[in-house]
């Protein structure tokens, strides 16, 4: 509890004097045709979130300095591609090198380095694995555009993960790590999660929190051996994969920023306010994660394929087919 209550006064006063830095040096997210704001606001309130996680990591895990360094190098390029345009082939770099860190602390935990390279099968997993995470750090950063999601969604899972933790008695990190992160989000959350935000967490916060993320589940389907896992993070993925899907069969280049995610729709062309839409994302997630952990498999999986067909037909009626296959980016 002490812990808790430091980590909110400290992050709440460092949150408080980046903005007046923000403000200061103009960092700021301005709306185009692509936003979902229609207002200047404040750009990269998330940086308390790589800051909490490093030093947490340093505090209670020291012996995760793979992982801290992960989520300093991606923070810092982060930061500085909110601040000016850097050239995609750096922040391209520095995201594979961040990843690759993730991916070895991960192996170095277990002790299974060694067998890389004779175990094919191990190499191409682990491929598989680089590939996956790239594409959710990239994905988790459209989140930032809707008031609230990226707090509400990224509490649900440092929260999942506790309660995973706790009840699978594992240890994948210290408790109060957890905590400090927790305590991160929710002081982002009290400057974000509002009908006019004061700041967005901007590339520097949704990219390390998902990085962070990325790492908790990642080790915990190796441990476990179960990649039932990885809906911890099944509502935004779907959306994100319709989404490409999507924008694969209009013949659009998924690499070029978008506006095309199902949420974006309900907040631009339906006007449904960003906090419905954020608590909607957060609580169904919330609903699968407790079947994740309490439920045998073939609950949780066969919950997941309602939860497809539902987000389909819902789509579908609310969008179109000449919509979702018609580019209107």
């Amino acid at each position: 509890m002490l812990t808790f209550v430091i980590s909110i006064i400290c992050l709440f006063l460092i949150e408080l004097l980046y903005f007046k830095i923000a403000d200061r040096y103009n960092i700021i997210d301005k709306p185009n045709q692509r936003s979902s704001h229609s207002h200047i606001t404040l750009r990269g309130g998330g940086i308390i979130f790589p800051l909490a996680v490093i030093t947490a990591l340093m505090i209670y895990q020291s012996t995760h300095w793979y992982l801290a360094l992960a989520v300093f190098a991606i923070a810092l390029i982060s930061f500085l591609d909110d601040i000016i345009t850097l050239n995609n082939k750096i922040r391209i770099s520095i995201h594979f090198l961040s990843v690759s860190l993730v991916i070895y602390q991960t192996m170095f935990n277990q002790d299974i380095s060694s067998y890389v390279i004779s175990e094919p099968l191990t190499l191409i997993l682990i491929l598989l694995v680089f590939i996956i995470i790239i594409g959710v750090i990239n994905a988790y950063n459209f989140m930032d555009g809707i008031n609230g999601i990226t707090v509400i969604y990224s509490l649900v899972a440092v929260g999942s993960f506790f309660m995973i933790q706790e009840v699978k008695d594992i240890i994948i990190l210290d408790t109060q790590i957890l905590v400090v992160t927790g305590a991160s989000l929710l002081v982002f959350g009290y400057f974000n999660l509002r009908k006019k935000a004061k700041a967005f967490a901007g590339d520097v916060g949704s990219i390390s929190i998902a990085l962070f993320l990325c790492f908790f589940i990642a080790q915990l389907i190796y441990l476990t051996q179960d990649i039932k896992w990885i809906l911890l993070l099944g509502i935004y993925g779907l959306d994100a994969v319709a989404t490409i899907f999507c924008r694969v069969l209009r013949k659009e280049n998924i690499f070029e920023a978008h506006r095309s995610h199902f949420y974006q729709f309900l907040a631009n062309e339906k006007k449904i306010p960003h906090i419905s839409i954020a608590l909607t994302y957060g609580l169904v997630q919330l609903a699968l994660n407790f079947v994740i952990l309490y439920a045998n498999a073939i609950l949780v999986y066969g919950l997941f394929v309602v939860i497809i067909l539902t987000y389909v037909l819902i789509r579908l009626r609310l969008e179109g087919k000449e919509r979702l296959f018609k580019s209107y980016a």
